[in-house]
């Protein structure tokens, strides 16, 4: 591996000091530098596709003004190091299992415990019996337990689990790492102190972005990182075969499973533009606007603060750790047939906006798919943003995600819905499916079958004929044909029954996972 002259290092945060790396090729991930080069083994390699959890570390930027999650100026988020590309790093700090024992060596205020509470509290449950995942859970942990000690509160057992619903535990079990989860705010506190970190990461601050180039094999790619909105549009337009990236959740596992060589990358997660959540208000009643860039989690946790009826798809959306590197944007750009945040956007009357060059055209969602994986982006042209009608948001907004696992699992079929009723007569109603055909797509004969009629079971049952005119899935490893169908008939039954303007029945008593919490403590209090 040469270097090409025409570059910069990249530059972050890691062990307490400023690193400078130049030399690995751009696609080399966090984890193989760890491992290989910074020889920090404590990151462990499993799946090495986003979806074990083992190799999880915590990512810190910068706050920006007015996150209130910010722990003394710094954003931390876990991510999965497997997957994230080593130049995305530039400008930020990298924390792993290596420096847990250092902070509780520094932050213990005079009273030194060898290890860290998480740590000490995963030794004291026994949470660990191989130790292979161990590593990535405590990162998880750590990382909830700064958020919790800033905001001066406790998590649940349900948060907890939600935290770790991207690490996998194979041998030892949830319930004493669960336990363990609880235990470390019982034990005499730790304090991060950030300082240091924001210092350093305030001195590499500046206006240009990255320009990162390695060559192997005779060829030299590039790892462009543009920092404002402007020259993020004038290198696509340059650069029209570059291949965009956000979070790498998808992409990474191009270059890890299927050895695909990517070429030049354009990458857009140090565009802070790109990352703008605003409510704009209009003369039509203004919209919700989500920049392409903003993360899964900031999206998901927008729509849900409108829309609390979405917190289910919100959560079930892979895990933390991909919701915190993947982008909403991108999710849609991808254009699978099973993403989940399409169907929920269609069902919301949502529009795509993109960008080429100094032009900016919007459209329906629902017209952005052509066919399996084919969209309506020009060449040099890039998804900017999706804009959300604050009045679709006032109708009866429901989302169901159907998939082999409760957390962390491909939809087998998902599917996002929105109905207006005047008295007992549907005034309107969006049917958007994913998984039921090559793209995600409404079902307009479903829909039109609805529309003006009274809001029955009757009517539902007509619904659900006019589906089969709709979609013609197909049977994968995932879900048969047949299966597929029947659910996405049986789910407009299930909005009919939550919905119905006589004795509608609440979502909790229509889903399983409501009364989880309060079967799982029966099961352990009787020892099970």
């Amino acid at each position: 591996m040469s270097t090409s002259q025409n570059t910069q290092p990249i530059r972050f945060f890691h062990r307490g000091e400023m690193v400078e790396v130049q030399g690995p090729h751009p696609t080399r991930s966090v984890l193989q530098w760890l491992r290989e080069d910074a020889h920090c083994t404590g990151t462990k390699e499993g799946c090495n596709e986003g979806d074990c959890g083992a190799c999880t570390v915590v990512i810190g930027e910068l706050a920006q003004p007015g996150d209130t999650q910010a722990i003394g100026g710094l954003k931390l988020q876990s991510v999965n190091a497997c997957i994230q590309f080593l130049p995305s790093l530039h400008g930020k700090a990298l924390f792993t299992v290596e420096d847990i024992k250092q902070q509780a060596q520094s932050g213990c205020a005079g009273q030194c415990a060898s290890l860290h509470p998480v740590q000490q509290a995963m030794v004291d449950c026994h949470g660990s019996q191989c130790g292979f995942c161990t590593p990535g859970i405590v990162m998880s942990l750590w990382s909830a337990y700064e958020h919790h000690q800033q905001q001066g509160t406790q998590p649940t057992r349900q948060q907890l689990a939600d935290e770790l619903s991207g690490n996998l535990c194979r041998c030892t079990g949830y319930r004493p790492i669960l336990d363990a989860g609880q235990r470390m705010f019982d034990l005499p506190a730790v304090r991060f102190d950030t300082a240091p970190v924001v210092a350093a990461l305030q001195s590499l601050q500046s206006d240009a972005g990255l320009t990162y180039a390695a060559t192997q094999n005779a060829r030299t790619d590039t790892f462009h990182a543009p920092r404002t909105l402007d020259a993020l549009a004038a290198l696509c337009e340059a650069k029209p075969k570059a291949r965009i990236v956000a979070g790498s959740t998808d992409v990474g596992l191009w270059v890890n499973k299927q050895f695909r060589d990517l070429g030049d990358i354009i990458y857009v997660g140090d565009v802070a533009e790109m990352k703008r959540i605003e409510v704009r208000e209009d003369a039509e009643g203004g919209e919700l606007y989500i920049g392409a860039g903003a993360s899964l989690e900031a999206a998901w946790g927008a729509l849900v603060q409108r829309v609390p009826t979405l917190t289910d798809v919100w959560l079930r959306f892979a895990s933390t750790p991909i919701r915190h590197a993947g982008t909403m944007g991108g999710n849609v750009a991808n254009g699978s047939p099973i993403g989940d945040s399409p169907p929920v956007l269609m069902s919301l009357d949502a529009q795509i906006e993109l960008r080429k060059g100094s032009r900016v055209r919007r459209m329906p969602l629902q017209d952005f798919y052509l066919d399996y994986m084919k969209n309506q982006l020009e060449s040099g042209e890039f998804v900017q943003g999706m804009a959300v009608p604050l009045a679709a948001m006032q109708r009866q907004v429901r989302a169901y995600k159907i998939s082999k696992r409760f957390d962390c699992d491909i939809s087998a079929l998902c599917a996002g819905f929105a109905i207006e009723l005047d008295g007992e007569i549907v005034k309107s109603i969006r049917l958007a499916f994913g998984g039921m055909a090559a793209t995600v797509k409404r079902a307009s004969s479903a829909e039109d079958t609805l529309t003006g009629r009274p809001w029955s079971l009757e009517s539902v049952k007509a619904a659900q004929l006019a589906l089969a005119q709709d979609f013609k899935p197909m049977s994968d490893m995932r879900a048969s044909a047949d299966y597929r169908l029947k659910v996405a008939q049986n789910l407009l039954q299930r909005l009919w029954l939550e919905t119905r303007a006589d004795q509608p029945v609440s979502s909790e008593a229509t889903s399983v996972w409501s009364v989880m919490p309060h079967v799982i403590s029966q099961t352990v209090e009787q020892g099970a």
